[in-house]
């Protein structure tokens, strides 16, 4: 029975939070603080776990036409945020740290070698939250691009219980959305990974 109720929510569930996102998308004040330029160049693409509902529909207001794929949680959630993804043409590679890295890994550099940005979020997907884990980084280090960091603060919303106190918009507010483009050239992992959460940590809700 379990099986079959999973199942079911695969089909039915991405499509309801679709909806919902794009009704929270356009019920709300927009605006964009870009605090570096961001241009076509090929990014690594970053934000928290928490900021999923709102920052990967930014990133497809900013990049309308960018092929992107996003690692997602293996798990039954990452199944929901896969197919909620896929409506914005946003295709998910399947794996985390702690399931199929290495399988994953390879899957994210054989794309941006195709020209793909990969979307990450550095403490998913079970946290703790606003770690920061190796993946975005080491992506970014060996694959020689820069991080595009996506950020945001609502006037008004919700914060959930879960782990990573996951944010929901209230409709008819404003959301302030902070966008920035960072380079890591010459840092080693552990002074990369200091250097992006002090980034990622000045403009979230907390």
């Amino acid at each position: 029975m379990k099986a079959f109720t999973r199942k079911l929510g695969v089909v039915v569930l991405p499509p309801l939070f679709y909806v919902i996102m794009r009704l929270l998308w356009y019920t709300n004040r927009k605006i964009f603080h870009f605090i570096t330029p961001i241009d076509e160049r090929q990014h690594v693409c970053v934000c928290w776990h928490s900021e999923l509902l709102m920052s990967p529909q930014a990133y497809r207001k900013i990049h309308p036409g960018h092929k992107a794929a996003a690692i997602v949680s293996a798990h039954f959630d990452g199944s929901l945020i896969a197919g909620t993804l896929k409506l914005l043409r946003i295709e998910a590679l399947r794996g985390s740290s702690r399931k199929g890295a290495r399988q994953v890994l390879l899957q994210a550099f054989k794309r941006i070698r195709e020209g793909e940005e990969v979307l990450i979020t550095p403490d998913g997907p079970r946290g703790p939250r606003h770690s920061m884990s190796d993946g975005a980084i080491g992506i970014a280090l060996k694959s020689n691009l820069p991080i595009f960091v996506m950020n945001y603060r609502a006037s008004a919303y919700w914060q959930l219980g879960s782990w990573d106190r996951f944010v929901i918009p209230k409709p008819f507010g404003k959301i302030d959305f902070y966008i920035q483009s960072i380079s890591l050239e010459g840092m080693t992992l552990e002074e990369a990974k200091v250097f992006l959460k002090e980034k990622m940590l000045e403009h979230t809700i907390q």
